[in-house]
């Protein structure tokens, strides 16, 4: 088992009470499933993302990560659990703008201390694979969004993580970018990535195997 949440409840203040955004989340994700979690706005659904990925500590209940208990763990211990297995995609890019294609790819490598000349070859690897060693000296602002996308898949995918968390992947993109993305997540899947993503498009969660609902911070399993 990848993931296993159990109970995991948060809730944020409101006026003199709380509003729950979770209630009782259950989850089990295996590795390799392509899982996409669906409802409407304000249905928790990157609350729970951020839960996942550990970027969220305000929250109750039990997470289990590669047999790791994160419900026990330190706040600095969970950054550095993410930093070694999670790759994330976002749908605002979250590109270094003062650093070329090529460092913006170097940074998550330089997070877990590999050594240089292993990062360069990770990285070489990373711009040959996504076919953008063309664009390797260019800025974020310098590429379209579809580039900007495809850097932040690479920049997500570098390290080789065990779990992809991707959010609204392809919410800025025309359609056909849009696809190239989603084609990408599915060989990505195939080849053992498993992939956790948030989307309110029926025609991505048909790449995945499976769709998670939540509604008003329920979450309902197909």
């Amino acid at each position: 088992m990848l993931i296993e949440l159990r109970d995991v409840e948060k809730t944020v203040p409101s006026g003199s009470g709380r509003l729950w955004i979770l209630r009782q989340t259950c989850l089990e994700i295996e590795r390799g499933d392509f899982v996409t979690i669906m409802g409407p706005s304000g249905a928790g659904k990157s609350t729970l993302l951020g839960i996942v990925g550990m970027l969220d500590h305000d929250w109750e209940g039990e997470f289990r990560f590669l047999e790791h208990d994160v419900h026990r763990m330190k706040p600095k211990a969970r950054v550095s659990l993410n930093r070694e297995h999670i790759g994330f995609v976002f749908q605002q890019y979250h590109l270094l703008d003062d650093l070329t294609v090529y460092e913006n790819l170097d940074i998550p490598l330089s997070y877990r201390n590999v050594p240089k000349r292993e990062r360069q070859s990770l990285v070489a690897d990373a711009l040959d694979r996504f076919g953008i060693v063309a664009k390797k000296d260019l800025y974020p602002h310098q590429l379209s969004g579809g580039q900007q996308q495809l850097v932040g898949v690479a920049r997500a995918l570098v390290a080789k993580p065990a779990l992809i968390l991707a959010d609204e992947p392809t919410g800025n993109l025309h359609s056909e970018q849009a696809t190239e993305i989603m084609e990408l997540f599915r060989e990505l899947n195939r080849r053992g990535t498993t992939i956790l993503q948030v989307s309110h498009s029926e025609t991505n969660a048909s790449y995945g195997n499976r769709i998670v609902r939540l509604f008003d911070g329920w979450l309902k399993d197909e």
